[in-house]
């Protein structure tokens, strides 16, 4: 690739590789998205009267009013004062027709001002440009168009910065599993936007599944087309981990001068691939290393972002929480209680962000280790509050995002559920104090919920990766496969971890009265004790019946003798029954195994807390590479 390269305003923009600092487009403007099946008002919204709305052009009639106050049209520019030098920002677009520009600016309580503005009146370059000096708690920029008996064209909009230093190389690492449409479509997209694909010097994709990119004519295709830009790995399945890593272990296998950072992209991602240009962007004026993540958009309901900011509770084996002040399944189509925009607009820092889309600087990386071979779950949440402690902060910039299948239609109960308890319980023995009774009342409580709510297959995942957790380190010495294919086993002699459809369960209509739950009850503890003795006994109210997947709550199913709830994917049910010996043998152990966490929680933490070093060194991933 060259040193340099034309913006479409045809001055030089400053490339990796290039010894001088200079500018740099961290945004465009685009109008509509990757598809029409995302919301075009998620990039410009028409206040009044028509426009038509291309991916880089926007063709506005008279009396028009058009703005880009929306996740995908705003520089998020709090986020910019706080983690960047950068003090201004330059906005070049090309305009024709008759009509005026405005550059919009907001503050911490959603106050709109105007920073600058130009008439247009026939063809010509339009450039504005904005001071970053007053977003520090919150506020950001965007674009305005208007005209009254005039018609106004406007495109190719670039927002453009002085940087401080050149930007160090990036690349992609796709890591996927049998997903082949999903990731070819992702490479496409990278395809179709050679701005946004010259921002990187090689797209990695890690195949770990049985059914390969390469055995696609597609794929041949694509290849071709990307060149000796894309690099293709097989390897057995090591999780999102293993898969993820492999691109941060080859990105710095050599001189730190030849390091690259990692945008890690997930392969069954909807993507706009300006979040190439706005995390390489970004990434490159923070005034140190910085993880700079993309953000969530529920794939199912584009409309909505699944969370903005987060942070964890390894000790109480909770993770995805929201910071205050996040929006949580944000509608960003929707209005405040003002009528104004859902946007972000107070700065909400993050503690980490998923491995969806997140951009990894190699120096991090160099100074802390890589991820651990954890199979997947929590391996992003333990690598974000790792560089905590070394201090690189994770920035989740709003306006860089990618659609994921949204979480709140993947039950819980699942096999991979193993790995988000295991491993929770490894980030909170090397990342927290590891507070026993914290950890064992939360193990309990789990249990406790699960026994009464007859999903037995789920108490003994909980029960395995407890158990596992307490047999030390070595259990990541193959990089977990062997665990992955372990908890499926397990699972597999408890009916009710299948879900199965729904013309299986027979034309019986004392089945199909569907049962809502009540309140949630105020005596947590009491209700639990009456629900187990009912669960024992086999005293329960009702001996069938429906529950809705979102009135699935433990205290409501344990009044069933069997409950037939719907899959939280909505695709079919999940038939639980209630099965005495089950829960008698299942509490045996539980006993037994909570006694033991107790016990020698404390001496398991603090074994991996001193294997740390080994399990995030390069040789670890050297040998599970090499052995695969």
């Amino acid at each position: 690739m060259l040193d340099t390269a034309r913006s479409t305003h045809g001055e030089t923009e400053t490339r990796a590789g290039d010894p001088r600092p200079g500018r740099l487009i961290v945004q465009r403007g685009p109008f509509t998205g990757p598809t029409a099946l995302v919301p075009e008002d998620l990039y410009a919204e028409v206040l009044r009267g028509a426009a038509r709305r291309e991916r880089n052009r926007l063709e506005l009639t008279p009396a028009t009013h058009v703005v880009t106050n929306t996740y995908w049209g705003r520089l998020h520019a709090t986020y910019w004062q706080r983690w960047t030098a950068v003090s201004d920002v330059r906005v070049d677009l090309a305009a024709s027709g008759r009509g005026r520009v405005w550059l919009m600016a907001s503050d911490t309580n959603k106050v709109a001002r105007a920073v600058d503005t130009a008439e247009v009146a026939g063809p010509g370059p339009v450039t504005l440009t904005g001071a970053i000096d007053r977003f520090l708690d919150g506020g950001g920029m965007w674009l305005e168009f208007a005209t009254d008996t005039g018609e106004l064209t406007v495109s190719d909009v670039e927002w453009s910065v002085v940087v401080p230093r050149p930007p160090r190389p990036t690349s992609i690492t796709i890591c996927t599993f049998n997903r082949v449409s999903d990731c070819l479509n992702t490479l496409q997209a990278l395809l179709d936007d050679p701005v946004a694909l010259d921002r990187v010097e090689l797209v990695r994709v890690v195949d770990q599944g049985s059914d390969p990119l390469e055995s696609r004519d597609r794929f041949a295709t694509i290849t071709e087309a990307f060149g000796d830009r894309l690099a293709y790995v097989r390897q057995p399945n090591l999780g999102g981990a293993g898969g993820f890593t492999r691109g941060l272990y080859e990105a710095t296998a050599g001189d730190p001068a030849d390091d690259h950072d990692v945008l890690l992209m997930d392969d069954d991602v909807l993507l706009d691939p300006e979040i190439v240009v706005r995390l390489t962007g970004f990434a490159a004026c923070t005034e140190r290393p910085t993880i700079v993540g993309g953000q969530m958009l529920n794939l199912l309901h584009p409309g909505h972002v699944h969370i903005t900011a987060e942070y964890a509770e390894p000790e109480r084996l909770r993770v995805g929480k929201p910071v205050p002040g996040a929006l949580e399944e944000g509608y960003l189509l929707g209005r405040d209680e003002r009528q104004l925009p859902m946007v972000q607009e107070r700065r909400v820092d993050t503690e980490y962000n998923g491995w969806w889309s997140c951009l990894i600087p190699a120096p991090i990386v160099r100074a802390i280790g890589y991820p651990l071979p954890l199979f997947f779950q929590w391996d992003d949440v333990e690598f974000g509050y790792r560089a905590r402690e070394h201090g690189f902060p994770t920035v989740s910039l709003p306006g860089a995002g990618v659609w994921h299948a949204d979480f709140g239609w993947k039950d819980w109960d699942e096999w991979h559920r193993y790995f988000n308890q295991r491993n929770g319980l490894i980030t909170a023995a090397l990342r927290t104090g590891f507070d026993r009774r914290t950890v064992t009342t939360t193990v309990v409580e789990l249990l406790a919920q699960y026994l009464v709510a007859m999903q037995y297959g789920l108490a003994a995942t909980l029960l395995t990766a407890v158990e596992d957790f307490l047999r030390g380190p070595e259990i990541l010495d193959d990089g977990s496969a062997a665990a992955a294919a372990e908890i499926r086993r397990i699972r597999a002699a408890y009916p009710e971890t299948t879900p199965v459809p729904i013309a299986e369960l027979g034309p019986d209509p004392r089945e199909s009265v569907v049962h809502l739950s009540g309140g949630e009850p105020s005596r947590m503890l009491l209700t639990w004790l009456k629900r187990a003795v009912m669960q024992a006994s086999g005293r329960v109210p009702f001996r069938s019946g429906m529950v809705p997947a979102g009135e699935a709550h433990w205290w409501h199913v344990a009044l069933f003798e069997r409950a037939i709830v719907t899959d939280m994917a909505e695709t079919g049910v999940r038939i639980r029954t209630r099965d005495r010996e089950r829960l008698r043998e299942l509490s045996k152990r539980g006993v037994r195994t909570v006694r033991r966490l107790y016990a020698e929680g404390p001496g398991a933490a603090r074994a991996w807390k001193a294997a740390e070093p080994r399990l995030t060194a390069r040789d670890t991933w050297a040998r599970l590479y090499d052995g695969a």
